[in-house]
């Protein structure tokens, strides 16, 4: 009996499945890059993030915080949020005759803006991470049924069909559908630890927030 390998069943399927086969392993490919990417990001953050709230929560001069975060252009999501925030607080204050509560308005807003632009950059490639992890199987289950149909309308052409002049044809067709799972599972493991991560660091940005109002209107009112 012949026997299969896998590179000699990958280079004796058709042309569409090859394809198929060639554009799943290139998405695998990008989908390990980019996670590997926002695993790094991810983990700059919440680092950055600590670092940030342990010198906020240190009774570190609110003013000089804000220089800091200036001069050296904020390296975390918190402190960028503190920056907005502080800045707006300034401005509206500096203003003769504002009002409290828009003072502590513009402040909010202006620190949801920043937590928004944040988030959204924390969030960036995982849409791509869950169409990879939807759309993947499906394709390599449309190699596999070419694949499969392929090796069929071969063996009525050739008019004897054993195990042995199937079964090299309906393998090689299978291995699509492989590496579409082999594409696919890493991908959705990915997006939902990393959906779950930035949940939670909006769950970080918006106590901080909270918190950070009630420090502001304090020293509005003082």
């Amino acid at each position: 009996m012949q026997q299969m390998s896998l590179v000699s069943l990958v280079l004796g399927a058709s042309l569409v499945v090859q394809l198929v086969m060639l554009g799943l392993v290139l998405v695998s490919i990008l989908s390990w890059a980019l996670i590997f990417n926002k695993l790094t990001v991810l983990t700059a953050e919440r680092r950055n993030s600590d670092e940030f709230e342990r010198r906020f929560w240190s009774g570190a001069d609110l003013n000089r915080l804000y220089e800091e975060a200036k001069q050296r252009d904020s390296t975390s999501g918190m402190e960028r949020i503190f920056q907005s925030g502080f800045a707006e607080f300034l401005k509206l204050r500096g203003r003769g005759g504002a009002e409290l509560s828009d003072t502590m308005t513009g402040a909010r807003r202006a620190m949801r803006a920043a937590a928004q632009r944040e988030l959204d950059t924390l969030d960036r490639h995982n849409a791509f991470l869950a169409t990879v992890g939807s759309v993947s199987p499906y394709v390599g289950l449309f190699g596999t049924v070419w694949g499969i149909m392929h090796a069929f309308i071969g063996l009525g052409n050739g008019g004897q069909a054993t195990l042995a002049t199937v079964a090299p044809g309906i393998a090689e067709a299978l291995i699509a559908t492989a590496i579409g799972l082999f594409a696919a599972i890493p991908a959705v493991v990915a997006y939902n630890r990393f959906a779950s991560d930035v949940d939670r660091l909006a769950n970080r940005f918006d106590s901080y927030m909270e918190e950070f109002s009630n420090i502001l209107q304090r020293l509005a009112t003082r």
